[in-house]
């Protein structure tokens, strides 16, 4: 059976594509909570295993009544390099197969802890607006922490089993695409990622043939992220995570185990580096 992996699965998207993959599958009926000390679990049955700093809400209930038995399994972290890597010796020790692995961890805007306060950053409209405390708290969720997990999952790539492995990356991320400038430390968090995943297909594709890697733009969807930045967006380009979800399932069962890294958008269109 199914073993899906989602990080920073507290954001809107995380939060439908365990939905989505609770009822992806028609042959199932009650959805099952499994406490996080109590990782062995039924291998007859899918499983979920959502990673969050945060508690997370069940799964909807109008996904529980397919009549199939999925276990959901929360994990707690707080994204620092000793939890990442305690995490993954966690699922590997109880997980040697998982199918596929969402990587949701993402931010644009929001609250700076600092040494001295506490303060909100948004994206930059010009290069005076740089800061460096905010340049850097942006590439680590955006880049370097994604990369820090599949750093921690090679383990578990090297058992051979098939594993598709989506990274949320944005189209803004394109250096080729980028003709409006502005959104300095998102737009650079998000073309590091690209190369980050680039320069890992290549690797991957001597070492685990077995590992497709996918850089997925969403689209502007509603949630938190996007929020601030809703009002000029056309009523039908604004999607539901749950449209996003759904999408973003079908694209990844589309995908090959080709070697390369894909870098498509919510309609499955490759986007140019």
């Amino acid at each position: 059976m199914a073993t899906t992996l989602i990080i920073g699965a507290s954001s809107a998207i995380a939060k439908a594509i365990a939905d989505s993959v609770a009822n992806c599958n028609t042959d199932t009926s009650s959805i099952v909570a499994v406490p996080n000390e109590k990782l062995s679990v039924d291998s007859a049955q899918d499983t979920v295993l959502r990673i969050s700093r945060s508690s997370l809400p069940a799964i909807k209930p109008e996904y529980c009544d397919t009549g199939r038995l999925v276990n959901v399994i929360d994990l707690p972290c707080d994204y620092s390099p000793a939890q990442i890597q305690q995490c993954c010796d966690t699922i590997l020790e109880h997980h040697q197969a998982i199918d596929t692995i969402y990587i949701c961890n993402g931010v644009l805007h929001g609250n700076l802890q600092t040494e001295q306060n506490s303060r909100s950053f948004y994206p930059e409209k010009k290069i005076e607006d740089l800061d460096l405390q905010t340049l850097q708290h942006v590439m680590t969720t955006n880049a370097f922490m994604p990369a820090l997990w599949l750093q921690n999952l090679t383990a578990l790539f090297a058992l051979k089993h098939p594993c598709k492995v989506i990274c949320f990356s944005a189209r803004v991320g394109s250096i080729s695409d980028n003709h409006l400038g502005g959104w300095y430390s998102y737009r650079a968090s998000k073309a590091a990622l690209n190369m980050l995943l680039k320069t890992m297909s290549i690797e991957f594709s001597r070492r685990f043939k077995n590992v497709k890697l996918i850089a997925f733009h969403p689209g502007t969807t509603d949630s938190r992220l996007s929020e601030p930045f809703q009002a000029n967006v056309p009523k039908e380009r604004l999607f539901s995570p749950e449209f996003v979800s759904q999408q973003l399932i079908d694209i990844v069962e589309s995908l090959d185990f080709d070697g390369e890294l894909s870098y498509v958008d919510w309609d499955n269109k490759t986007i140019h580096f």
